[in-house]
């Protein structure tokens, strides 16, 4: 049997615990969604603090997130993904009720970095607990669905609290912080009780090599070194865009309103929730470095789009042109997300699981840091010719790394088609 032809069965073969963790992912992220859009609002408009002031507090949240990715991963190893993810929720729940109170920059500044503390561990911790319940087939298709529902959630809670929010009202941000802490005590319950069993400490058994796990074992199999050059790229050219360079070219050189900005990252998200689903069954046992090559394309296309809006500014074409950039982005995105965590924890044993995980977070986060200081550069220099087409030419290259130099050193299983 094929593995296309299974992919129907993926519910009924996943675990139960499998099952428990994707039934609570929508309502983990609600409560991010309720807070995600208005950080910014809330610390400067509501709270009265100084735009330099805000963007500190948000930035200092970052950098301790970033800090933490490492000895975060060397704790997963450790102590297991499940006492990490307890840690990581507990960190949460009292940075946003921290949040939710802060009348000065230092609580606001305490808040913001429990609240990094936890970012900065939650996607190696929590992709560390996926791949110790799911068993490895699955996991592709875990991931995908994963990032289906996690979008979902975000989407949601941003519709919600969009409705509910009022800057002259202090309670109303007070209660979406509120809401975004309780939003992780039913899956704190989860960990704390029907998995209380799973992704502890990790086992070690007598196949063991000996050599104890460090960054510098992982770091010298070049499946790992390459695929970390791929999440760089890809972080590089991609989300780091979507999220500082593609508003900045929209609205400086697009002539884009704020609220066609705001209808073109609800096209990402629709296009996401959507075609997720259909795009896993039809990635499903082809080589996953030539699913990123197609998402290096797919990627090239929608920089391209975003291109054409500049050279219509300030015209409905324009608004359409961003949206369509965000839509085909998230095209891509839907084969990103499946493919390179399955590919990271295929390469990761138990014992280096976190620490893998990790690495690829590092490598993720760091282009978040230096992408947006060079998009915004390209920009204010009337350089935004250079600024697409470096994007454009950044995207191709990540199919070529896939295929040229990753594709060679995987395993057919670790590259999705094995039996």
């Amino acid at each position: 049997m094929t593995a296309r032809s299974r992919t129907p069965s993926f519910w009924h073969d996943l675990p139960r615990e499998g099952k428990l963790l994707l039934s609570l992912v929508v309502v983990d992220f609600v409560g991010r969604g309720l807070t995600l859009p208005f950080a910014v609002v809330y610390l400067h408009e509501v709270r009265d603090f100084s735009l330099g002031t805000t963007g500190t507090l948000i930035g200092l949240g970052s950098l301790v997130g970033f800090a933490a990715v490492g000895p975060g991963g060397a704790l997963i190893d450790r102590i297991g993904a499940r006492h990490v993810m307890q840690l990581v929720q507990v960190l949460l729940i009292v940075g946003s009720v921290l949040l939710a109170f802060a009348s000065t920059v230092l609580a606001a500044a305490l808040a913001l970095v429990l609240q990094g503390l936890a970012f900065g561990v939650i996607w190696p911790a929590s992709q560390s607990l996926i791949a110790a319940i799911v068993p490895a087939e699955l996991r592709q298709r875990y991931f995908g669905v994963n990032f289906t529902l996690l979008n979902l959630g975000i989407g949601v809670g941003g519709i919600i609290s969009g409705l509910l929010v009022d800057v002259d009202r202090l309670s109303t941000f007070q209660a979406i912080y509120l809401a975004d802490a309780a939003s992780f005590l039913p899956s704190a319950f989860l960990l704390a009780v029907p998995l209380r069993h799973v992704a502890g400490r990790p086992v070690h058994s007598d196949h063991d090599d000996g050599e104890r796990p460090s960054y510098l074992t992982l770091l010298r199999n070049p499946a790992v070194r390459t695929l970390l050059v791929v999440s760089m790229v890809g972080a590089f050219v991609g989300y780091a865009q979507l999220n500082a360079g593609m508003t900045a070219f929209a609205t400086v050189v697009g002539g884009v309103s704020t609220r066609a900005l705001g209808f073109a990252f609800a096209a990402n998200t629709a296009v996401i929730v959507l075609l997720q689903l259909f795009v896993l069954r039809w990635i499903e046992g082809y080589r996953r470095t030539r699913v990123l090559a197609m998402m290096g394309i797919i990627w090239a296309a929608s920089w391209l789009c975003l291109g054409a809006a500049g050279l219509v500014p300030g015209t409905l074409g324009a608004a359409l042109l961003v949206a369509a950039c965000a839509a085909v982005f998230a095209l891509g995105e839907t084969l990103l997300q499946p493919t390179v965590p399955a590919m990271v924890n295929d390469l990761a044993t138990d014992r280096s699981r976190g620490r893998a995980n990790a690495l690829n977070s590092a490598g993720f986060a760091f282009p978040q840091f230096i992408a947006p200081p060079i998009a915004g550069f390209l920009i204010d220099a009337d350089l935004s010719w250079l600024y697409v087409a470096s994007l454009v030419v950044g995207s191709l290259l990540i199919g070529v790394l896939a295929v040229s130099r990753l594709e060679p050193q995987l395993t057919p299983e670790v590259n999705g088609i094995g039996s």
